[in-house]
């Protein structure tokens, strides 16, 4: 080797620099791995916000009942809809429920749905009118049984009202008027859940399917398609039972002298005998008359046992001895003669002051006189003969 040739150094690489560069990579590599999977989990994560889960199709044929109160939306539904399985997420729903115009002007009540619907199909079916549930709609004043009027038709009794209802939400449980009479009839009153105050009154009557009469709270009710004709009066009864006690009616009854069911018995008189603004006066005269053992001489209990009726009745009729009439006995009707409205139960809970003991409609408009003396009421009587309110059809 020449000893002016250049000195070449031999360059060798230490273990620990080696170590030292591995690790390093690795680190770099383990970090790139952590931000992909993040970057993958957010990405999944934002798609399963903008891509709710959904199921497919219009449902599996369990059919699920959907209720909207008064006053709520369809949106807020959708909490319980995934809860019950109709849809997969209420997510999903509520994006749907977004794009369908007629579903904010959805009103309140019952909606036919199925299990594991799309959320597509589950706002299509609400706003679908063929699936909101035919509701029970009973007027103030109604009656158990079909009530036949003198030149004119027939007014469906509240047993005649169910049966329609529930044949046309569910024809394959179309229970007959038949069946309802024979439970009214015949299944004990506690069990149907009719006030405690009514029980004795109603065994009383036994088996009568009119022994029901006044305990179901006029009003809209919704029924189940599946329900039993036992289980549908226990609905009414159960409900009318909470509302009737709810107005005070065991201490407001004790105040004016009454029982519970003597007083609903008096509030279904003022119900069928009161024109609107005059129940107050009316439950009065009842009170006034009840005071000084006065026959009540209320047509409408005339009424109540035939099979024709009218506003006028025949000295005839009045004539007739029964459970009812009250120009044949004194005091109240042994049951009530129809269904009282919350109105009715609280005008006779609160009634007008005053002294009357007579009253009579005198107009077509509605119109009623009130007075003390008979004669008065005799000059007020022929008013509502002259302008044709007390003719009669018969």
């Amino acid at each position: 080797m020449n000893s002016n040739s250049p000195k070449r150094h031999s360059i060798s690489m230490h273990p620990v620099h080696v170590k030292r560069r591995q690790r390093g990579l690795a680190v770099i590599i383990a970090t790139l791995i952590v931000l992909i999977g993040a970057t993958i989990y957010i990405a999944v994560e934002r798609s399963s916000v903008r891509n709710p889960g959904d199921f497919e199709g219009d449902g599996n044929g369990v059919v699920e009942m959907v209720e909207i109160e008064p006053g709520s939306s369809v949106s807020a539904v959708g909490p319980e809809l995934e809860q019950r399985g109709i849809v997969k997420s209420n997510a999903a729903f509520q994006s749907a429920a977004a794009n369908e115009p007629k579903a904010a002007q959805l009103p309140p009540g019952v909606y036919r749905l199925q299990q594991q619907m799309s959320a597509a199909a589950a706002v299509a079916a609400f706003v679908n009118p063929a699936n909101r549930v035919q509701s029970l709609d009973i007027a103030n004043g109604a009656t158990l049984m079909d009530v036949r009027v003198v030149g004119g038709s027939v007014r469906p009794g509240i047993f005649s009202q169910i049966h329609d209802v529930m044949c046309a939400q569910s024809p394959d449980n179309c229970f007959s008027v038949d069946e309802l009479e024979d439970v009214a009839a015949n299944v004990d009153p506690a069990e149907l859940g009719a006030p405690q105050w009514a029980h004795d009154k109603v065994r009383a009557q036994g088996a009568n399917p009119r022994r029901l009469e006044g305990l179901i709270e006029p009003g809209e009710y919704v029924l189940s398609p599946n329900s039993t004709a036992q289980e549908v009066l226990t609905q009414l009864l159960t409900a009318s039972t909470k509302s009737y006690n709810e107005t005070n009616i065991l201490e407001r009854a004790q105040t004016i002298g009454l029982t519970p069911y003597e007083l609903l018995t008096a509030a279904s008189l003022v119900e069928r005998e009161a024109p609107a603004g005059d129940f107050g006066k009316v439950a009065r005269v009842i009170l006034n008359r009840l005071d000084e053992d006065m026959q009540l001489e209320f047509d409408s209990t005339v009424n109540y046992d035939l099979e024709d009726q009218e506003v006028a009745t025949t000295d005839e009729d009045r004539a007739r001895e029964t459970p009812w009439n009250t120009y044949a006995k004194v005091g109240l009707p042994d049951t009530p003669i129809a269904s009282p409205s919350l109105d009715a139960i609280k005008a006779m809970e609160n009634p007008a002051d005053g002294d009357w003991l007579f009253f009579v409609t005198v107009d077509q408009k509605g119109t009623t006189e009130f007075n003390r003396t008979f004669e008065e009421h005799q000059q007020d009587m022929q008013k509502s003969i002259d302008n044709g309110v007390l003719d009669s059809n018969r």
